[in-house]
């Protein structure tokens, strides 16, 4: 039914217009508690077996919303009751800023992929943090994805990041410092390790300083060399960091500029998810989200390393009842391969 839907309409109409209308029927969803917590009860992963800790935080499962579709934390509590197992909000800046030119959003379809060229577009560190302050009507994991303010100077870059902290981190269940968005003019330049060696010290001293101390986790681009990823697996753990997010969007595909997700992500995020396993074996949380499409792709970061998994892209193309399938698949996968719970399966074939 979906898929009609969304090759006879859906499709029709502009990618980021669809967007901000499913957003805004989401926030209304989040305030409406009686059918918030009826899909909750009916799509929320509640299986035993799949509930996983991750640096001191309990998800009721592996698979969640990327950054980059709740801008401004407006939906998360809709977004957890269609099933996602953790939904991670932003890219939030410091200051709002209205993002790059329309149009910024391409559907490839045929690929089953997105080019994005947003722009952080956001309406600021204090606008989300008033919406995370609300009670949440359903337990719901909400990571926050920070990045720099645009007219902010590299110079000036770790003391944007730190001001998005302050007010983001006390109300976050974990903190990601976005260094690898390619839409921000010299944001990636930030991953180079001389660069980010200072700029995450100083995040973290803001979350460490939080009543429960927030986690803080690095996301990185695909198109770093192994060299490169090396390098900021080796400054994660030298800095005593959460996690690392693997990985962004590619710069490196023909067609719109901006950054492309969804299936032809998928080989080199998998790729880059072994890499880091292979450096810093169990020691670090490793989230994979890149060309992410169904429980297979799951299961398989999982297996590589990965103890959470994201995604985003492929929610586009496979409907509303996406994540809430793919946690009743691995439910069954978990059971078929005689394990007592998911966390078993982490790390099998790294």
């Amino acid at each position: 039914m979906y898929r009609l839907l969304f090759t006879q309409v859906l499709r029709r109409f502009d990618a980021e217009t669809v967007h901000h209308a499913t957003v805004r029927a989401l926030a209304v969803l989040s305030v409406l508690p009686f059918v918030r917590r009826l899909l909750f009860r009916w799509l929320a992963p509640t299986d035993p077996a799949l509930r996983i800790s991750a640096f001191g935080v309990h998800f009721p499962g592996p698979f969640g919303l990327a950054a980059g579709f709740d801008k401004d934390a407006a939906c998360a509590e809709a977004v957890a009751a269609l099933g996602f197992g953790h939904v991670e909000v932003g890219t939030i800046t410091a200051h709002a800023q209205p993002g790059n030119p329309r149009p910024r959003l391409f559907r490839l379809s045929g690929e089953r992929a997105l080019v994005n060229r947003m722009g952080f577009n956001n309406h600021g560190a204090a606008a989300a943090a008033r919406r995370l302050r609300r009670t949440r009507g359903v337990p719901v994991v909400v990571g926050v994805n920070i990045g720099k303010t645009k007219v902010v100077p590299e110079a000036q870059a770790a003391a944007d990041y730190v001001a998005s902290a302050a007010q983001l981190a006390p109300l976050a269940d974990y903190l990601v410092v976005n260094v690898s968005s390619p839409n921000t003019p010299g944001l990636r330049n930030l991953q180079a390790v001389d660069l980010l060696r200072p700029l995450l010290a100083a995040v973290k001293e803001v979350a460490d300083g939080t009543p429960r101390r927030t986690p803080l986790l690095v996301k990185i681009a695909p198109d770093l060399a192994d060299d490169d990823i090396d390098a900021v697996a080796d400054l994660a753990l030298e800095l005593g960091l959460d996690g690392i997010i693997a990985t962004n969007t590619t710069i490196d595909h023909r067609g719109e500029t901006g950054g492309l997700s969804g299936r032809p992500l998928k080989s080199r995020s998998l790729a880059v998810l072994r890499r880091l396993r292979a450096r810093v074996g169990d020691r670090i949380t490793l989230v994979s989200v890149g060309g992410v499409e169904d429980v297979d792709d799951v299961w398989e970061r999982l297996l590589a390393g990965a103890t959470l998994v994201q995604g985003y892209t492929g929610w586009i193309y496979n409907g509303p009842f996406w994540a809430s399938r793919i946690h009743r698949q691995l439910s069954r996968r978990v059971r078929r391969h005689g394990l007592k719970s998911i966390t078993e399966a982490i790390g099998r074939t790294a």
